[in-house]
């Protein structure tokens, strides 16, 4: 397998079957909402645990 053939399956697996590979049930705004909300989930643990006694 040469590198250009091994570049351009990457290429059509990146794309995806149709639809250029974009899942419509996955909303951006939520996912980062998500990802802020855990975020902030684990510094509050994170000063919980770090307290100076």
């Amino acid at each position: 397998m040469s590198l250009a053939s091994t570049a351009a399956n990457l290429v059509t697996i990146a794309e995806g079957a149709e639809g250029g590979g974009s899942h419509e049930s996955l909303n951006p705004y939520v996912t980062g909402g998500g990802a802020l909300l855990v975020l902030l989930l684990l510094l509050w643990v994170t000063t919980r645990f770090n307290r100076d006694r």
